[in-house]
């Protein structure tokens, strides 16, 4: 149960705040909802507090799960099968699979894998597009847990990623 104010992360959107919980009927029957406003985007919407382990909402992660991130860019990259680091279109579902998963883990994954990708070719408009949004996504969880701008979260993020790939 989460607590009014407090901040949330939803899956593929980002950071929300819980503005209030309310009642609503819905098909002749009351449901409880968290009325989420999202932090970087005009958008507010309404979760049925049933359902928040099937969407996938968690808390914000905290300083200590930021320096846990950190230390995974510092480990190998694990190449995809080769039929699969070949396929833009099945590299794809997974990287989508893993927002939607809405785990720090696997989106910090991502953006290190197109990153490390990004360094010996070009990316296509939707390896960028992904490659913007998850760093988008990371920026904004660890401006929030560390309590620094969302500017200098990201150059952190690039400037650790230049760091690993320096090192590889």
């Amino acid at each position: 149960m989460y607590s009014q104010n407090e901040k949330v992360v939803y899956p593929g959107h980002g950071v929300a705040v819980i503005k209030r919980m309310l009642e609503r009927k819905v098909g002749g029957r009351a449901t409880r909802f968290y009325e989420l406003q999202f932090i970087n985007k005009d958008m507010t919407i309404l979760v049925p507090m049933d359902n928040l382990d099937s969407i996938g909402i968690r808390k914000l992660s905290s300083e200590k799960d930021i320096g846990v991130l950190f230390n995974m860019f510092a480990e190998p990259i694990v190449p995809h099968q080769n039929e699969v680091a070949l396929n833009w279109n099945k590299r794809n579902k997974e990287y989508l699979g893993k927002i939607r998963s809405g785990k720090l883990k696997e989106i910090c994954e991502i953006y290190r894998d197109l990153k490390h990708i990004e360094k010996q070719k070009e990316l296509s408009f939707g390896e960028k597009s992904l490659l913007s949004q998850t760093e988008l996504l990371l920026a904004e969880e660890i401006a929030l847990a560390c309590d620094i701008q969302p500017e200098n979260a990201v150059h952190q993020l690039r400037d650790l990623a230049q760091k690993v790939q320096q090192q590889q």
